[in-house]
């Protein structure tokens, strides 16, 4: 868990990053197409291309074009109608996501899984539900056709490396992940892209290297290994930490006003989540 955790305090300070220096400002196919193609770069020098199975490397194809290239291009299209905080209300459903994939791909269902995963999005609600105006409609949209195939991308490969062992370390194929995402990333710039919009300033460029570096390559790369590490409803339920730890992020360097028992009660219920999965796993293979 770990490495999830790690992760989570990268990609804490990404919404805000995003919010803060780039949204509105620089065009949002060109800011998902350098984080992928700077991620690209990092890995694919390790990359091995023979003696991979084939459905292992076609698997990070397919995972990759859905969580960086199809979730990161909703992603920052969203933040031109909400704001942070709002992105961050609507992706509190991504650990429901998470767990009945999970289980259709198992053929099965695992009611604590589930029930955990729930209480979780109830904790990100009661940190983050308030009135909403403006396109918050379209917002809601893309951010749920993001948070899909967010979850769908990161089952996949959590279910690759489970089914497909290898004696190679997972950075000697990576690569192929970020090729996947980028079959999504290029075009989408090529055909939406606005090049009047591409950063103007070094603090920009700053931000989308240390986006691609950190949250992208190093972040993604740690996320996919953590996943394999833990059971789904763990994994769905740490896809709600970003919420709080987020949140936090926007407070203590934003200066930005956070309620702060509603942040408490609703980590609380995240925290409660996880034991709550736990004790139900124990219980199950007692029972079992």
């Amino acid at each position: 868990m770990s490495y999830l955790l790690l992760v989570t305090v990268l990609w804490a300070f990404s919404f805000s990053f995003i919010g803060e220096y780039l949204a509105g400002q620089v065009d949002s196919d060109f800011a998902v197409l350098t984080r992928v193609l700077i991620a690209a770069a990092l890995f694919l020098p390790f990359t091995r291309w023979r003696g991979l199975p084939s459905r292992l490397r076609s698997g990070f194809w397919l995972a990759g074009a859905l969580q960086y290239g199809i979730t990161y291009v909703c992603l920052y299209r969203s933040f031109q109608v909400l704001t942070v905080p709002e992105v961050l209300l609507f992706t509190v459903l991504t650990p429901i996501y998470v767990t009945l994939l999970d289980d259709a791909l198992a053929r099965r269902f695992s009611p604590w899984a589930l029930l955990a995963a729930g209480l979780a999005v109830a904790g990100g609600v009661i940190i983050r539900f308030d009135t909403l105006e403006g396109e918050y409609l379209r917002g809601f949209i893309l951010l749920q056709i993001a948070n899909a195939s967010f979850a769908a991308g990161q089952v996949l490969c959590r279910r690759l490396l489970i089914n497909y062992p290898i004696a190679q370390p997972l950075h000697r194929y990576f690569g192929h992940f970020f090729i996947g995402a980028l079959v999504i990333a290029l075009p989408s710039f090529l055909l939406f892209g606005n090049v009047n919009k591409l950063p103007d300033t070094s603090l920009q460029w700053w931000v989308l290297a240390y986006m691609g570096v950190f949250a992208t390559a190093l972040g993604m790369y740690g996320w996919v290994k953590g996943s394999a590490q833990v059971d789904a409803g763990t994994l769905a339920i740490m896809n709600e930490l970003h919420v709080p730890a987020g949140l936090l992020v926007n407070l203590l360097i934003w200066n930005r006003d956070a309620d702060l028992p509603r942040l408490l009660a609703g980590g609380t219920v995240i925290l409660a989540a996880m034991w709550l999965n736990a004790w139900g796993r124990r219980w199950y293979a007692y029972s079992g």
